[in-house]
C-alpha cells in the first residue's frame, strides 16, 4: 500500500516486482492508472535524497545492449533459446511447449547463427544494426553472407561501440575478426566478435 502522506488522502493499492529489463537492480510498480501521475511525482520526491533521475527507453536499450539481453530485434519469430544462449533452459528431462520442434534437424543445427557481441577494431568506428556478417577477406556478396548485426549502439560504459549480432557458429568464434558489412551507408568496419555481455557479466548488479 502506497501510503496517504504524499497522496491524496487515501492508501492506494500497488504491486511491485522485482525484475529487470537492463540488466540492473530493478523493479516496475502498477496502480491504478488515475494514481499514475501522483506515483511518478512521489517517487522522485523521496528518490531526490539519492540523486534519482528519469530515463528513458533509448538508455534502457543502451543497457540491454551492454548486459547482452536479447530483445525485439533478437526476439525475431525465427530464433530459439539455444540461438540466443540460452539453450540452458530447454530441459533435457522434462516436457515443455516446443520441445518436439526443438529437436528438429535445422533447429537443432549446430551451424544455426547464433548470439555473439561485436566490437571494432577502430573504437573510433560505429557499427549500424542490419549490417551484414562476412569474413574479412570474404567477397561482399550475399553467398558469402553469415549473419547480421541485430542491435549496435554506443556504450557510455565502455567508450566505444558495440553491437549483438547473429552468426553462424557465433560462440566458437569469439576473438576472431569479421568484415561488419553496410551496403546500404557504404562503410565497412572491421569488429572482434566477442561475448555478447560486456558489462557486468558475473551478474552481481542484478542481483543487488
Amino acid at each position: 500500500m502506497i501510503g496517504s502522506n504524499s497522496w491524496s488522502g487515501e492508501c492506494v493499492p500497488a504491486r511491485i516486482y522485482r525484475l529487470s529489463f537492463s540488466g540492473e537492480l530493478a523493479y516496475e510498480m502498477s496502480v491504478p492508472a488515475n494514481h499514475g501521475d501522483a506515483l511518478i511525482r512521489h517517487l522522485f520526491d523521496v528518490g531526490r535524497a539519492f540523486d534519482a533521475v528519469p530515463y528513458g527507453t533509448e538508455a534502457l536499450g543502451v543497457m540491454r545492449i551492454e548486459k547482452g539481453h536479447p530483445a525485439g530485434n533478437e526476439l525475431n519469430g525465427t530464433t530459439t533459446a539455444a540461438d540466443l544462449g540460452m539453450g540452458r533452459m530447454m530441459s533435457k528431462k522434462k516436457d515443455y511447449i516446443g520441445r518436439v520442434m526443438a529437436a528438429r534437424p535445422g533447429i537443432a543445427d549446430p551451424m544455426r547463427p547464433t548470439l555473439v557481441g561485436l566490437k571494432p577494431v577502430d573504437p573510433a568506428q560505429k557499427i549500424r544494426a542490419g549490417a551484414h556478417l562476412l569474413g574479412v577477406e570474404a567477397p561482399r556478396t550475399a553467398a558469402h553472407d553469415e549473419g547480421y548485426v541485430t542491435s549496435a549502439c554506443w556504450s557510455p560504459a565502455l567508450g566505444h561501440a558495440i553491437a549483438l549480432g547473429l552468426l553462424i557458429d557465433g560462440p566458437n568464434r569469439h576473438g576472431e575478426r569479421i568484415a561488419v558489412h553496410d551496403p546500404v551507408r557504404g562503410a565497412d568496419v572491421e569488429a572482434e566478435i566477442c561475448n555478447p555481455v560486456f558489462v557486468d557479466p558475473e551478474g552481481v548488479r542484478v542481483r543487488g
